[in-house]
């Protein structure tokens, strides 16, 4: 089983900057990938950034050359982070972490954390 808990949301101005990590543990936790998702107020949830296990990086158009995803590993822990730089209203969302485990596992999620910008 594995769990994986957010952390770093909170309220920031337009043009501000956050730094979410989600802390992922288990045991034998292997993933495909690894990204977060966010869930705008009326909107569909949305893939935002995603990480291989081999460590190639996508974005989303919306957020391209903002927001930087990384991974550490450290023995049966993996932290997944997310540097948020310029943000903006638009970005307002709860963030979700998920791993995808791959097919016979399937995915795991976190519970997520508010972002909300506004001046």
């Amino acid at each position: 089983q594995v769990q994986l808990v957010e952390s770093g949301g909170g309220w920031v101005q337009p043009g501000g900057s956050l730094r979410l990590s989600c802390a992922a543990s288990g045991s034998m936790f292997r993933f495909v990938s690894m990204g977060w998702y966010r869930q705008r107020p009326g909107k569909q949830r949305e893939l935002v950034a995603w990480i291989s296990s081999g460590g190639v990086e996508n974005y989303a158009d919306s957020v391209k050359g903002r927001f930087t995803i990384s991974i550490s590993r450290n023995n049966a822990k993996k932290t997944l982070g997310l540097q948020m730089d310029n943000l903006k209203p638009d970005d307002t969302a709860v963030y979700l972490c998920n791993a995808d485990l791959g097919a016979i596992n399937g995915s795991s999620w976190g519970r997520g954390t508010q972002v909300t910008v506004s001046s």
